[in-house]
């Protein structure tokens, strides 16, 4: 046999050869993050791990299964043993949160070359979170109460936890807003993220939101980040509580941190399709009609509904 390549075999290894250029150098172009267009995908601290989404969503699947003992989770168990089954689900959910509020810390971290400071202070965040879950399940049970109320179709609470998108997109945000006050990172926008993908329900899980809160329907909703909604507060589908518009600093770039979304009273009710915009009040008790754009303030008790145009003679 002849130990001389053919043609076809030269042209076959060329061909390879400028493949494996081909990938080598896109490679690495996308890598290359040194160029200011490239500077909103470069990592801050890439050796760090990000926090895992998947991780992340487990725990809070743990976090709902005894918020709602009994509902979820996968596993029948008596009454007698609730309790145990309960504590097993919040150790994992404990053991998984603090290490991703860990990576979230030590992935901002100004001190990569101790993380100690990290883990200690993620241990302290989580623990704070699960000593707020009895107040958290007090919430939660004046909500589901307030959806069998609220919907004359329900036919029993059980319904509203199993079935209703606003019972999960609310529950998702009571959790994430636990640890957006403790300054957590990434990890409340994953959670609540997660519930607008479910539920077309986007509640940022910086909203301050009172007891007894039912979304009807809730396709549409927007909710952010420095609304704060009163006790009682009933709001329909395609409602929006959003900023009216963003003060820029010297540069031109949005001013972050600054109260830019509605107040809410209590005993609010909002139709379907508002558009409520800015830091303005609703006063308790009022009723806002469907489709309206309102960015004025709203007085206690007041029903602002839409005006039909008077026909011209």
């Amino acid at each position: 046999m002849s130990g001389k390549k053919s043609a076809a075999d030269c042209s076959f290894s060329s061909g390879q050869a400028a493949e494996k250029n081909l990938i080598k150098n896109i490679s690495s172009a996308l890598s290359d993050s040194s160029g200011s267009n490239m500077s909103p995908l470069r990592r801050l601290h890439a050796e760090e791990p990000l926090p895992s989404r998947a991780a992340v969503l487990e725990a809070v699947e743990l976090l709902r299964a005894a918020l709602y003992p009994g509902y979820f989770g996968g596993e029948e168990f008596s009454q007698d043993t609730v309790s145990l089954h309960v504590g097993l689900g919040l150790e994992r959910a404990r053991r998984i949160l603090e290490e991703q509020v860990r990576r979230a810390f030590c992935f901002f971290c100004a001190d990569q070359g101790d993380c100690s400071q990290c883990r200690g202070r993620a241990a302290a965040i989580v623990r704070g979170l699960l000593e707020s879950l009895p107040e958290m399940q007090r919430l939660l049970s004046s909500d589901v109460q307030a959806a069998y109320e609220g919907d004359p179709a329900a036919i029993h609470p059980a319904e509203t936890v199993l079935c209703y998108p606003c019972v999960l997109a609310v529950t998702n945000q009571r959790i994430a807003h636990e640890l957006y006050r403790r300054q957590v990172p990434l990890i409340p926008r994953i959670m609540t993220e997660a519930a607008h993908s479910a539920t077309g329900i986007d509640i940022h899980p910086g909203a301050a939101i009172g007891p007894r809160f039912f979304i009807d329907h809730g396709t549409g909703v927007v909710i952010g980040e420095t609304c704060t909604i009163g006790s009682n507060v009933k709001i329909y589908q395609g409602v929006t509580l959003g900023a009216k518009s963003f003060p820029l600093d010297e540069h031109g770039h949005p001013i972050k941190g600054v109260k830019r979304h509605p107040d809410v009273a209590d005993d609010v009710t909002i139709y379907a399709g508002a558009t409520i915009l800015g830091d303005i009040a609703i006063g308790k008790g009022a009723v806002i009609g469907g489709n309206l754009w309102i960015t004025k303030s709203v007085p206690p008790g007041a029903k602002v509904t839409q005006v039909t145009p008077s026909k011209t003679a």
